[in-house]
C-alpha cells in the first residue's frame, strides 16, 4: 500500500487511524515517528490520530501530529492524569470515565491477554491496585482497536514493531486485536517508505 493508496482510501469522516508502537524505538528511527505524524497531517484533513499516549512511538508520533494539527489527535489513556505534562491531544479520553464493567466485548478480547487474563475480572470490578493496573494497559490497548458504545473503533493502524521480537507485549496484543477484527494495519517495513514517495 502506497501513502496515496491509504489517503485516498482512509482520509474520510469518522476515519480513526492508530498510530502507536514500542516504547523503546532505535534512536535512528525516532525522527521517522515524527515525520510520519507529521505528513500524515499535513497530507489528510479528516481522519483523527489515535494513541495510548504511552512514551517512546505513541509520543514521537503525537509529537509529529501535534506540530500540525492537535485538534485531531485522540488519547486513551488508562487513568486520568496519564502522561499528563507530555500529553499533546485535543481529546483525552480516560479507563476511568468508562464503564468498563458494561462492555462484555471489551473485557473479552481483553483476557486474549494471557499474561493479564486474571487481572482483568478484578480490574473491571473496581479492585485497583498497583498489581491490576497491568490490566488497566490491556483494557487500554483493547479500546484503542475496537472502541467501546460511546469510542469509535480504529479504522487502521500504523504501527512501530520491534521487526527481531514482533507482536509482542502492549503494541503486540494490540496488533492482535486489530487482526481479529478485520482491521487493517501496517509496521514500518511499510510506511518508512511513504517517508519517501
Amino acid at each position: 500500500m502506497t501513502l496515496n493508496d491509504f489517503i485516498s482510501k482512509f482520509d474520510t469522516e469518522n476515519t480513526i487511524v492508530l498510530l502507536e508502537g514500542k516504547r523503546s524505538v532505535l534512536t535512528k528511527d525516532q525522527h521517522k515517528l515524527f515525520s510520519l505524524g507529521k505528513l500524515l497531517a499535513t497530507r489528510t484533513s479528516k481522519m483523527i490520530f489515535r494513541s495510548g499516549n504511552a512514551e517512546g512511538s505513541d509520543q514521537f508520533f503525537s509529537e509529529g501530529v501535534a506540530a500540525i494539527d492537535y485538534k485531531r489527535l485522540q488519547v486513551i489513556i488508562p487513568y486520568s492524569g496519564h502522561r499528563q505534562k507530555t500529553n499533546k491531544a485535543y481529546n483525552t479520553i480516560s479507563l476511568d470515565d468508562i464503564k468498563i464493567a458494561s462492555d462484555r466485548e471489551v473485557v473479552m478480547q481483553s483476557k486474549n491477554n494471557k499474561k493479564t487474563e486474571k487481572l482483568i475480572d478484578k480490574f473491571v470490578a473496581g479492585d485497583k491496585n498497583k498489581f491490576t493496573i497491568k490490566a488497566a494497559y490491556i483494557i487500554r490497548d483493547t479500546i484503542k482497536a475496537i472502541g467501546t458504545n460511546e469510542i469509535l473503533p480504529a479504522s487502521f493502524g500504523i504501527f512501530y514493531d520491534d521487526l527481531e521480537n514482533p507482536m509482542t507485549g502492549g503494541t503486540g496484543h494490540t496488533m492482535n486485536v486489530c487482526k481479529q477484527n478485520n482491521i487493517p494495519l501496517i509496521d514500518q517495513k511499510v510506511w518508512f517508505n511513504w517517508l519517501h514517495e
